[in-house]
């Protein structure tokens, strides 16, 4: 009987996507660990490095995958050995590169770094020592691990820094080592894999503290074994312990299966083909074949599945985006030599994207899948950024700049539905501290104009650099999120006024837009000219109880900086990927030195980020804050992420979505 798959597959469902169900995966195909002829090959090396926890040098082997280029950024695989077994036993035994050479040559696996160290932390213990004096150096190993080796590798090789792209696995001793050192540290991995795990593993109802944080955070956690194995009884007891606290994972059982590098190859296989992949993007497209023009095949290939982005414009239909998230763009120009999608907006790694001309002169890719959200992108036509003809602009990058929208499955907080509807209105206003007439746009809940006699309170929603008042209804939505909040009875109805951040006092030279923004000029447009305009202008509740301030990168800065600097004027403020590593002593006048008399100045601080990107290095500042004031005693500030999205639209419009129905609510 072959290798299959059996028993269940619970597989981890983000971005509104699910991995496959079971009977998808029958074990790998005959021949998936022989070496094969005409293919590019990886390199196997062993590499030494410093140990500070031992206090020698250690040896790791590792793989670097066919094509290894310092110019490309790879994720990691650490990938662990058995009691008996040292920095060697895989490349001896269990054929690596062999596996994955196969892999990437099939488009099965995304490139990687594979790390194989010798898990037995100490100067002189070997397989040879008995297992009873091993075993601590064994456990030491999670310290060498992180402290050293780790480090070593991102400072040696062109890799990913970051827990999205680091995955660890091992088998038996290994297995229980994968299973301790990833579960145990879910801001370094997000990938975990145990293959045959021995009794090293902890007690199940210590793996898991929080069930629901490793849910949240988890991308893959693999748990597999054979079913003639004799230590089958710890992975199962792992697997039910997951099971019961609903933590999703894949138990994997192979049947015939022992303890022995039969199974464990196969394991390898099936989870480096999962590892660093989103859900739907565990199989590698069609091959396309030969008798037809490339560009004209793929683009009827993404024609038969995709549809108009709902940014898309025009009669082309393009750009269209398929159910996988790949997006298919398309340009008429004949007479160009050279055309490419410009992805760094935040579109996808590894742009720009080269395009392909067709017979009748139309240039068209599809994409590998694309993170769901909005998405900034501009085309390349013989050196020249141009916009897309066939895609809506959005302000943006200091510029008017195409933009597609890639839907997340099953979410639609953010999209209009058949709800009572508010409106955005455009006002100009003269401002006093700039000299100049200045642009808002304000939302007023629905059924604002029927009651004249009522008040509301005020979000005072800010955007990021690059983009202007426009950004929070045209790409955000924010609109659309409040309303079908209010229609849920979850938020309170609210005005939202949404300013440009930049300004130059009056007299002043002008500043740029989208850099060199004075946020002491805008500060006082927001309290001496914006405020009381508003508060003039529409029904209000003029009182700091009834005011927050909010606002997304350095929007958010700008709403920590305003809110926090006028605690006489907001009761709310909220940074979403904008609060960074701060002083607690010192910053914004030293509020946060007291966190007890802190909670007495502000009724609410929320601190918002994704993990990854430009929103991990946030990511953690902001959470150090929030660690600091909530053991100090405060009971004031919220942190939330969203684990696996960046500095993203898709990011802000959770926040939003989040922080919205904790404002102007009656205190408790």
């Amino acid at each position: 009987m072959s290798n299959r798959v059996v028993g269940l597959l619970a597989w981890v469902v983000m971005a509104g996507l699910a991995w496959p169900a079971a009977g998808q995966y029958d074990g790998p195909p005959d021949g998936f660990d022989r070496k094969r002829d005409g293919i590019a090959r990886g390199k196997l090396e062993t590499v030494e490095y410093d140990s500070q926890t031992v206090g020698i040098r250690r040896k790791a082997t590792v793989y670097t995958p066919p094509g290894y280029s310092a110019d490309k950024k790879y994720p990691v695989l650490y990938l662990l050995h058995g009691i008996g077994g040292d920095e060697t036993e895989w490349r001896r035994g269990g054929a690596p590169d062999v596996i994955l050479d196969n892999l990437f040559a099939d488009g099965q696996a995304v490139p990687m770094v594979v790390v194989m160290p010798n898990g037995r932390a100490s100067k002189d213990l070997t397989a040879r020592d008995p297992i009873p004096k091993q075993s601590p150096a064994f456990a030491l190993f999670e310290q060498e691990l992180l402290g050293d080796l780790i480090p070593f590798v991102e400072k040696a090789y062109s890799v990913k820094a970051d827990r999205e792209n680091r995955a660890v696995a091992g088998l038996s001793m290994g297995g229980g080592q994968a299973l301790n050192f990833g579960l145990g540290n879910l801001d370094t991995f997000a990938w975990v894999g145990g293959f045959s795990s021995a009794p090293n593993t902890k007690p199940p109802a210590e793996l898991v503290k929080d069930p629901a944080d490793a849910t949240r955070r988890l991308k893959l956690l693999y748990v597999a074994c054979g079913d003639q194995d004799r230590l089958s009884r710890i992975s199962e007891g792992v697997h039910k312990m997951l099971d019961e606290n609903k933590v999703p994972h894949v138990y994997r059982v192979i049947p015939g299966g022992g303890h022995d590098f039969k199974v464990w190859r196969s394991d390898l296989y099936t989870f480096t083909r999962l590892a660093f992949r989103e859900p739907g993007q565990e199989k590698a497209p069609p091959a396309k074949k030969v008798d037809a023009p490339p560009a004209k095949k793929a683009a009827e290939a993404a024609a038969d599945d995709g549809k108009p982005a709902a940014t898309t414009v025009g009669p082309s239909g393009y750009p269209r985006v398929h159910a996988d998230g790949r997006v298919t763009f398309r340009l008429r120009a004949p007479d160009a030599r050279k055309v490419q999608v410009f992805t760094n907006y935040g579109l996808g790694a590894g742009g720009p994207w080269d395009m392909t001309k067709g017979d009748d002169g139309v240039w068209s890719l599809t994409s590998p899948p694309v993170v769901p959200g909005f998405h900034y992108y501009e085309l390349i036509v013989d050196g020249a950024r141009v916009n897309d003809p066939g895609s809506d602009s959005f302000f943006g990058t200091g510029k008017p700049t195409s933009g597609v929208e890639v839907p997340e499955k099953g979410v639609d907080f953010y999209l209009p539905k058949d709800v009572p509807h508010g409106e955005v209105r455009s006002r100009w206003y003269p401002s006093k501290v700039t000299g100049q007439t200045r642009h808002i746009l304000v939302y007023t809940p629905p059924g604002y104009d029927a009651d004249r006699d009522k008040r509301y309170p005020v979000l005072y929603l800010q955007h990021g650099g690059g983009e202007d008042e426009t950004g929070w209804v045209r790409q955000g939505h924010a609109n659309f999120i409040l309303d079908n909040l209010i229609a849920e009875g979850k938020a309170a109805p609210m005005v939202v006024v949404m300013e440009k951040g930049y300004a130059a006092r009056a007299g002043a030279a002008p500043e740029p837009k989208g850099r060199g923004f004075n946020f002491t000029a805008f500060e006082d447009v927001v309290v001496k000219d914006l405020i009381p305009l508003v508060d003039s202008t529409y029904r209000t509740v003029a009182d700091r109880e009834h005011r927050a301030i909010a606002g997304l990168s350095m929007g958010g800065a700008q709403a920590m900086q305003i809110g926090l600097g006028h605690l006489d004027t907001f009761s709310a403020v909220a940074a979403f990927s904008g609060a960074g590593k701060v002083d607690p002593k010192t910053a914004y006048g030293g509020v946060f030195a007291d966190p007890k008399a802190f909670d007495q100045k502000l009724d609410l601080l929320y601190l918002h980020s994704g993990t990854v990107g430009l929103d991990a290095g946030i990511h953690r500042g902001a959470k150090a804050l929030a660690e600091m004031l909530e053991k100090g005693g405060s009971k004031n500030v919220v942190f939330r992420d969203l684990p696996g999205q960046g500095h993203e639209w898709q990011t802000w419009r959770y926040a939003l979505h989040d922080f919205a129905p904790r404002l102007f609510r009656p205190k408790k």
